[in-house]
């Protein structure tokens, strides 16, 4: 019987430059899903990488035996020995690998919980293993399980509607105190990773106008480019700060960036319209007296930290409603899988009236002669249905037992009663009578 395993490393497990290592981009991962399913224990195989993850999941015949096969994949492509994975790797088999793939889908697993990215990842690894022909049935039916689950948790629940991260909750500070932000425009104060992942986050809310300053103009202009925005002089800031609506500064200035005074001077020829100032910099980029400013209101990282914190725990209320999803959708998996277990013994089954009505039919041809052919078929038609109602109880009792400890009872059972293992016994009896005796032909020596 064909048994689903999990391998891998994640954030939980391995550091980053190990996770770097394993890391599989397009063509990687074609070339290691060709190595698995050429190899003789995996029948179905796919791959998931991500900054945060790397996987296979397989659908092997002995799992021993497959787990090593892929752990050599994976150590070959990342050019490490294998016990450099020590204390990193988990390996996962049969109704854990499957809640893993479901839970690592529907953001479950993940270093933001509930975060989007995830289930773009898995797609796109489900279909690129889809187009190589690693996959099958099993892994087939699972990733689409796998994406639907996902797709429900974020559909029902609120798991990924608020943010966790710092830069994700200072633009939803912005957007709480401004309303729509399409038509407003920002000024970034820094260029380097923070900033990048505010812009990123302020395009996706439908800004249009991002401007850019840092002290190194080139930076500004290498991260105004990334997201069609305008950089600025850094000398040209409180000019600046008389136009945009929010301000997000992000540097690692060991002073003040903007000071009281010079603020006040940018308030008054903002003539009362407000401005929204985030400093999510460490040392603070804002004097704190700014907040003392009429028409000025500031967050600084203290402020979106508890956002941040409450919004975790919202998402952590949310993440139980979800695995309760994601139970359900394995205990769906799981049933087909069980499923397979006597699907042979009902086509079995089926095969074996068809057969018994055959021979009857066969056996009495010289009883109606004189029948015409409408009649003829008729009579086939009723014998076929008699067969089928006899064999619709029995088939009823083992799917229903499909998946439970009876089921090996029930499938043994009825091959017993309804002779299913017979033909094959015959036919391999005789096969080994045939060969015992060409062994004793003339010239064979016994």
């Amino acid at each position: 019987m064909s048994e689903i395993l999990a391998l891998g490393v994640s954030h939980k497990t391995a550091p980053l430059e190990l996770r770097e290592r394993l890391s599989l981009t397009e063509g990687r991962a074609v070339a290691a899903l060709r190595e698995l399913t050429e190899a003789g224990t995996i029948e179905e195989a796919a791959a998931i990488s991500t900054c945060n993850r790397t996987e296979l999941y397989l659908v092997v015949s002995d799992p021993v035996e497959a787990e090593s096969e892929a752990l050599g994949v994976l150590t070959r492509k990342a050019g490490i020995r294998p016990t450099e994975l020590l204390g990193h790797l988990y390996s996962l088999r049969g109704v854990d690998a499957s809640r893993h793939l479901l839970r690592v889908t529907a953001g479950l697993d993940s270093m933001i919980v509930g975060e989007a990215e995830i289930q773009g990842q898995v797609k796109r690894a489900y279909e690129l293993a889809l187009v190589e022909g690693a996959t099958g049935p099993i892994l087939n039916r699972l990733f689409r399980g796998a994406l639907a689950a996902g797709g429900r948790a974020r559909n029902e629940t609120a798991i990924g509607e608020r943010g966790v991260s710092i830069p994700s909750v200072a633009v939803e500070v912005a957007q709480r105190a401004l309303g729509d932000l399409s038509e407003r425009t920002v000024l970034m104060i820094g260029a380097g990773g923070t900033a990048e992942l505010v812009a990123q986050a302020l395009v996706a809310r439908g800004v249009q106008t991002v401007f850019v300053a840092n002290r190194h103009h080139d930076r500004a202009l290498g991260l105004a480019q990334r997201f069609d925005g305008e950089a600025i002089r850094f000398e040209s800031l409180p000019e600046q700060l008389t136009q945009v609506d929010v301000a997000v500064s992000t540097t690692n200035s060991p002073h003040h960036i903007i000071e009281r005074d010079g603020l006040e001077q940018v308030m008054a020829e903002r003539e009362a319209r407000p401005l929204l100032l985030i400093d999510i910099a460490v040392p603070r980029d804002i004097e704190p007296e700014c907040r003392e400013i009429s028409g000025v209101s500031v967050y600084d990282i203290d402020d979106v930290q508890q956002i941040v914190e409450r919004n975790a725990g919202v998402r952590e209320a949310e993440a139980t409603r979800a695995e309760r999803i994601i139970e359900a959708e394995l205990d769906r998996f799981q049933r087909w899988v069980a499923s397979l277990e006597v699907v042979p013994t009902i086509t079995a089954l089926r095969e074996h009236g068809d057969e018994v009505v055959r021979r009857v039919l066969a056996e009495n041809e010289n009883r109606w002669e004189g029948l015409g052919e409408a009649d003829r078929e008729r009579m086939e038609l009723m014998a076929k249905a008699i067969a089928s109602r006899i064999l619709h109880e029995p088939t009823r009792q083992i799917r229903r037992a499909a998946g439970s400890d009876d089921a090996y009872q029930y499938v043994s059972a009825l091959r017993e009663l309804f002779g299913l293992d017979i033909e094959t016994e015959v036919e391999s009896e005789a096969d080994a009578a045939g060969k015992v005796t060409e062994l004793r032909r003339p010239g064979h020596q016994g």
